[in-house]
C-alpha cells in the first residue's frame, strides 16, 4: 500500500471511525465482530482489499488485530498534548509504514508518500494509513481538532478534519440528530415550539 502524506484525510478520518466500532461507543455492539463486517467497514472507507495485506480477505485473526488497534487508535485521539499525540501517532505510523518516498501521482505531480512493508498484516497497514493520517491532521490542522463527541452519554471520538473546525458529533447523521429530536421534544413538553 502507498499512503499519501498529502491525503492524511482519510487515516484521520479512519482513526476516529475505527475508534467509534468499539462496543464501548456502539449501542448495539462490536461494529467489527466478523472478517465480513471488517471488509464493509474498508470499502466504506475506499479502502480496496487488492490494495491491502497483499490482496487477500480479512481473516479473524485479523479482525482481532484490528480490535487492539481500534483500542490504540482511541488513546492517541484522547491524548491531552499534541506531543503526546505525535508520538503514539509515530508509533502506528512506524508498524509497517517505510521511508517516505516521492513518486508521481496518477496526474504526473510529484508527491510524498509512505510505503508499507511488504508483507505486512491488515491491522499493521491501517496502522501505517492512521498514524500518517493523524501526524498529518497534527501538521495541518493541529492538536485541537482531536476531539471527544459532544453528545450527551456518546463515547465516540474523531478528528475534526473539516474546513470550519467546528464539528462537535462523532458521527453528526447518529448523535447530532439524537440530540436535536431530543431538543424538539423537550421544546413540545415545555409548550415551545409546534
Amino acid at each position: 500500500m502507498r499512503i499519501s502524506i498529502a491525503g492524511y484525510v482519510v487515516g484521520a478520518t479512519m482513526a476516529g471511525d475505527l475508534a467509534n466500532t468499539s462496543p464501548t461507543v456502539q449501542t448495539a455492539g462490536d461494529a467489527l465482530p466478523t472478517p465480513e463486517a471488517l471488509t464493509r467497514f474498508l470499502a466504506e472507507h475506499g479502502l480496496r482489499l487488492d490494495a491491502l495485506a497483499d490482496g487477500r480477505s480479512p481473516t479473524g485473526d485479523d479482525v482481532r488485530e484490528v480490535h487492539l488497534l481500534r483500542r490504540e487508535a482511541r488513546g492517541v485521539v484522547e491524548t491531552e498534548t499534541e506531543d503526546q499525540a505525535v508520538a503514539g501517532a509515530a508509533v502506528l505510523a512506524g508498524r509497517a509504514g517505510l521511508s517516505p518516498a516521492l513518486d508521481r501521482d496518477p496526474g504526473g505531480r510529484w508527491q510524498w508518500y509512505v510505503p508499507t512493508a511488504p508483507g505486512a498484516s491488515l491491522a499493521e497497514e491501517l496502522a501505517a494509513l492512521i498514524g500518517v493520517g493523524l501526524l498529518g491532521a497534527v501538521r495541518a490542522l493541529g492538536h485541537g481538532r482531536f476531539r471527544a463527541c459532544a453528545a450527551p452519554g456518546c463515547r465516540g471520538v474523531f478528528v475534526d478534519t473539516s474546513r470550519g473546525g467546528r464539528r462537535v458529533y462523532c458521527m453528526p447523521d447518529r448523535c447530532g440528530n439524537r440530540l436535536n429530536v431530543a431538543n424538539h421534544r423537550a421544546r413540545h413538553r415545555l409548550g415551545g415550539v409546534r
